[in-house]
């Protein structure tokens, strides 16, 4: 059975399908929000902007997304 901290309250939350975790990887709905909000008003922040080299990495599909010659 699949488990998961939710990252706002620590709240750890059993599931038997991924359907049954629709807030996921938050345990309710408030929580999303106050992450959310966490977000909004600056408590959390990226720490620097992405270089040139980030943007190509980020820009590039993944190697299972990519076709077979």
């Amino acid at each position: 059975m699949p488990t998961f901290e939710c990252p706002t309250c620590g709240k750890v939350t059993s599931v038997n399908r991924a359907d049954e975790a629709p807030f996921r990887p938050f345990c309710s709905s408030r929580c999303k929000m106050v992450d959310l909000g966490r977000w909004l008003d600056g408590t959390y922040r990226v720490s620097e902007p992405a270089s040139p080299e980030d943007i190509e990495r980020a820009s590039k599909p993944a190697k299972s997304e990519e076709a077979e010659p």
